[in-house]
């Protein structure tokens, strides 16, 4: 069981998120709605969201000594900081001062920062470095090699286009099927410095099953993480929540799509994905997916744990 924690510390490590989003009135009702979800799927307590008071950073501190416990910790505060609509300087100083406290920092506080003190394009200028320096760790194991381009690909785009020729059934065939389904082109008919990281991507989405609606990109990155919270999976969070729920990737017109979380069901969604990636064997999202293509999808699932979606039909998931 990934992301897990020993049953001592969820108390604390609740109370303690609760103090983290305890600003300017008190926390905000999506972000109580991510907290409950993810507490409810991962450590399977309903007892607390709502009936316990929060810690202070000295507080988690003392309780909270693990450092992948605390890594954790910070993980699920990040997620709720960027719950917050609009993100204050209020709620960035308390994540800064549990930050502190615990001895954790990383790429979204500076972020955060700028966001709140300098605005968008501070925050999207952050965002475009972290990415720069985070893509190619997410790219295609096999086209890690190849060098990225804005032209066409012939080699890449006939790999991808011989995958229709495959069984049904199968990894490679179902690739496919997630690309028309969705109305997508195979990466290599177009230029697109993003090609070798889509391979690697939208594999994981297929043997996830999660469909690419905006709370399913949340909540596939969100499943990553839980089945291995390293470096790569932890930065494929940020940049989902960065997209889809902070709204400032790229420029103003990205906020259209802030705050997904707060959509109909997309937290309990969120939670109930991290404890299906929690639930896995192994980590399948940065294995080499192309050695995969012909292989039944049944088998690696099964092979790596994937266990079906309480709700196949939901919207969010193409199972």
């Amino acid at each position: 069981m990934q992301f897990s924690l020993a049953p001592e510390l969820v108390e604390p490590f609740v109370r303690g998120l609760l103090g983290g989003i305890d600003v300017d009135g008190g926390p905000s009702d999506e972000q109580l709605v991510v907290l409950d979800a993810l507490v409810r799927h991962l450590w399977h307590r309903d007892d607390l969201v709502g009936h316990v008071g929060p810690l202070g950073p000295t507080e988690v501190a003392e309780a909270v000594v693990d450092p992948v416990a605390r890594r954790r910790f910070h993980e699920v505060l990040l997620t709720l900081e960027l719950c917050r609509h609009p993100l204050t300087a209020a709620q960035v100083d308390r994540v800064e001062e549990y930050g502190a406290a615990l001895d954790f920092e990383g790429p979204d506080l500076q972020m955060l920062r700028d966001l709140a003190d300098q605005g968008v394009g501070a925050a999207a200028a952050d965002f475009s470095r972290f990415l720069d320096a985070n893509l190619a760790l997410r790219h295609e194991p096999t086209l890690r090699p190849v060098p990225v381009t804005l032209d066409p690909e012939p080699e890449l785009s006939a790999r991808m286009l011989a995958l229709a020729d495959l069984p049904a059934g199968t990894v490679g065939r179902g690739l496919v099927d997630f690309y028309d389904r969705a109305g997508l082109t195979l990466p290599g008919l177009q230029g697109s410095a993003m090609n070798h990281w889509f391979v690697a991507h939208d594999t994981t989405h297929v043997i996830a099953g999660i469909a690419p609606t905006g709370p399913g990109e949340i909540a596939l990155s969100a499943f990553q993480m839980a089945m291995d919270d390293n470096d790569v999976n932890r930065g494929a969070l940020l940049a989902s929540l960065v997209v889809h729920e902070a709204g400032f990737a790229g420029s103003e017109s990205s906020a259209a799509e802030a705050g997904i979380l707060a959509t109909p069901g997309a937290a309990e969604l969120l939670g109930q994905e991290m404890e299906r990636g929690a639930a896995c064997t192994a980590d399948f999202s940065l294995v080499d997916h192309m050695a995969l293509f012909d292989r039944p999808l049944a088998e690696v699932r099964e092979e790596f744990g994937v266990g079906r979606p309480p709700d196949p039909a939901d919207g969010h998931h193409w199972w």
